[in-house]
């Protein structure tokens, strides 16, 4: 029978001679979480998720793609609130953070938070059954979300509740999904991807701070106009309900050059070079 391996710690405290016990925890209650220790803590939820049945799956990521149409709303009611150029430019993104707050902190299932978290597992075993898991996760995951966006978004264009100058506001924010060339969309995604990654990344550490995370990240997201492919997916699906564009539009301008830069911007800015700077401490503790 295997011999169960000991715990491992990433701690420095646990490294300093001539520190005791007590002292080594009043240490550790004082410290930042290590890059270890944080890898190890997302890896951990990355293995849970690749256990989770497909329905369960599904489900969250069908709630995610809904509640992900509130950056749409509220962003878009501010953008109709705000007079000045200046002052809306800078304001209205923070309309956008709350559908990922929602998300996030509601655990519902995002695809680009798929880009970090079961990577990490990946990473650990590579192996090919694991790289299967995810690609079946990915696949679950993008599906259930844009089939709740492309529900949100159809119902916001089907509805009389907002104001004329509300709708507007939605179909301009639309408008920019589908207004830059596939290079530039790409450029952008990568950028988006990188961002909600290291969203994900700083989380663990954040403690009681994870909303102000999640907004202050997500604020740059916005700011930056850069292409998120679940929350741009709402603004782009209801702009092809509205007429405004039309279904080649949302799969070539939007979608492909959207869904490869947040994956590129996701796995290979983040999971990637995250991994490689704890790799050597992780297989070190493994000896």
């Amino acid at each position: 029978m295997e011999k169960p391996s000991e715990p491992t710690s990433f701690s420095a405290a646990s490294k300093l001679d001539g520190v005791s016990p007590q002292q080594t925890k009043e240490i550790e209650s004082q410290s930042r979480p290590s890059a270890a220790l944080i890898h190890e803590t997302i890896r951990a939820e990355g293995e849970q998720e690749l256990k989770r049945h497909w329905w369960a799956i599904l489900i969250s990521g069908l709630a995610a793609g809904l509640s992900i149409g509130l950056s749409l709303v509220v962003q878009g009611e501010f953008h109709a609130a705000i007079s000045d150029e200046a002052a809306r430019r800078l304001f209205a993104p923070l309309g956008y953070t709350v559908g990922f707050l929602v998300v996030v902190l509601g655990r519902q299932q995002l695809f680009t938070e798929n880009t970090l978290t079961p990577i990490l597992p990946l990473l650990h075993h590579r192996t090919l059954a694991i790289l299967v898991k995810v690609l079946k996760l990915w696949g679950l995951v993008l599906a259930s979300n844009i089939a709740g966006t492309w529900a949100i978004g159809y119902g916001l264009a089907h509805t009389e509740i907002f104001e004329p100058k509300v709708t507007d506001a939605f179909l301009e924010l639309g408008r920019r999904t589908v207004e830059g060339s596939f290079s530039a969309t790409f450029l952008r995604a990568v950028f988006a991807g990188w961002l909600i990654a290291l969203m994900m990344w700083l989380l663990p550490a954040a403690k009681g701070s994870r909303a102000h995370i999640i907004v202050v990240m997500t604020y740059v997201v916005a700011l930056g106009e850069f292409s998120h492919v679940i929350a741009g997916s709402v603004e782009c699906a209801f702009l092809v309900a509205r007429g405004q564009a039309s279904l080649g539009q949302y799969g070539y301008d939007f979608f492909i050059p959207t869904l490869l830069g947040n994956i590129v911007g996701g796995t290979t800015l983040v999971a990637l070079l995250n991994y490689g700077q704890v790799a050597a401490e992780l297989d070190k503790a493994e000896e």
